[in-house]
């Protein structure tokens, strides 16, 4: 499963970036949406229960293998369950609660800052210098300016939505982080369906623990298209062509996708709700955005070089 095969011109990456950016961005919005309708964690669960068994059906037919072998490739499915399934996704269906689906985008864009940040901190190879650690300074600036004005227009419910989206990122960010010398041949796709299963199995455990019933979903055509987007666009869909872009262009830039999201988010939010996203929080964008441009400025230099033309 290269991603040569979907992949293979610069119109077509573009597209796919595109793509990949509207679905994820809409996917903040579809969140708030169905949240009217359904239970946080239990929402969070069913989304990730059919998610899983598509994705890794898809695996079972094109991957050359799609079932772990060894500790390692088990423990790298619990990593990407736990954490990037399990805890991100409980925590941020639990803040958009709270705040709206673009405000919860702008948090997430972090996710990269976060990841360069922990990948310098745990793993050997990688080193935070000085001007990363500035980098990492203006993304936390940039949550910081999100949550004052929130708490300040809308009380200390959004400071805590804002907080649950935070800590779902820091733990995504980890999560991604701690699965880099897990990796193996094992694909892609094969691992994320494993952890998507595993994923929305701890969602909906933690759903009864805490007291959530399927009894309190309200099922209407909006729910149902909400919970539909989610599992099969969102999630299948943008999966898969997340796959192809990363084999087409590497991490450094697919990271960029993360800050079309919010742009997306914030255009469905006023459309649909008409919630505004205001002066503070662009600023508190932008503050993110320029963290990550700090960090991985060499990365994108490269690339950047790479693909300027040679007479």
């Amino acid at each position: 499963m290269r991603a040569q095969k979907f992949i293979s011109t610069p119109e077509s990456t573009v597209a796919a970036f595109v793509l990949l950016a509207t679905l994820w961005g809409t996917s903040f919005v579809a969140i708030e949406a169905g949240l009217r309708y359904f239970p946080p964690l239990l929402f969070a669960g069913l989304r990730y229960l059919v998610a899983g068994a598509v994705v890794l059906g898809y695996a079972a037919l094109v991957a050359d293998r799609w079932v772990p072998r060894g500790r390692g490739e088990w423990l790298g499915v619990a990593v990407a369950g736990t954490l990037v399934i399990a805890t991100y996704h409980g925590l941020l269906y639990l803040g958009e609660l709270r705040i709206s689906g673009a405000v919860a985008a702008v948090v997430v864009s972090l996710t990269p800052v976060l990841t360069a940040v922990f990948a310098g901190v745990l793993l050997p190879n990688e080193r935070l210098g000085p001007v990363e650690a500035g980098g990492f300074a203006l993304g936390i600036v940039g949550v910081v300016v999100i949550a004052d004005p929130a708490a300040a227009g809308l009380g200390g419910a959004a400071v805590l939505g804002v907080g649950l989206a935070f800590a779902g990122t820091v733990a995504f960010s980890l999560g991604a982080v701690l699965l880099r010398p897990l990796r193996t041949e094992f694909p892609v796709a094969a691992l994320q369906g494993w952890a998507m299963l595993l994923g929305a199995v701890q969602l909906l455990v933690a759903a009864v623990a805490t007291g959530e019933s399927a009894g309190a979903i309200v099922w209407s055509r909006p729910a149902v298209a909400s919970l539909a987007y989610l599992t099969l666009l969102s999630g299948v869909v943008a999966f898969l062509v997340y796959f192809a872009l990363l084999d087409a262009v590497g991490p450094t830039q697919l990271h960029l996708v993360g800050y079309a999201g919010p742009v997306v988010a914030a255009g469905g939010s006023w459309a649909l709700f008409g919630h505004v996203v205001d002066a503070a929080a662009l600023a508190g964008f932008a503050a993110i955005l320029t963290g990550f441009l700090v960090i991985e400025r060499h990365e994108i230099a490269a690339y950047v070089g790479a693909r300027r033309p040679t007479l």
